[in-house]
């Protein structure tokens, strides 16, 4: 995906979470050698760590959240956490994005 669709999906990822009353924290945090945060956002004191997928279709767009970028994400956040000094509770969500359809994936981890 172009980083121009990139960030169009990330903006209307950002749209969605701010209508069902998430704080966006931060977008697209770097972590170094690790990779790429898109979206942290908090709701109810906790961290949401956003993974934005999207694709032409929805099938296609799910299975780019592989085991190797889970594990990537994984230790960005720590990375994330460490570097904020924070002590919070948190979990990883994906918001996937075909056409003009949004579908929420809340704690993608389990």
């Amino acid at each position: 995906m172009s980083r121009s669709k990139g960030d169009i999906a990330e903006q209307k990822a950002c749209e969605f979470l701010i209508s069902q009353a998430y704080e966006i924290v931060e977008k697209n945090f770097y972590a170094k050698k690790l990779g790429e945060i898109d979206i942290i956002c908090k709701k109810d004191k906790v961290y949401h760590f956003v993974e934005v997928k999207s694709a032409l279709d929805y099938e296609t767009a799910v299975n780019n959240i592989t085991p190797s970028k889970l594990s990537k994400l994984k230790r960005s956040i720590d990375y994330y956490i460490q570097t904020k000094k924070l002590n919070c509770n948190y979990c990883i969500d994906a918001v996937i994005i075909v056409d003009q359809e949004i579908e929420f994936l809340e704690n993608i981890t389990l």
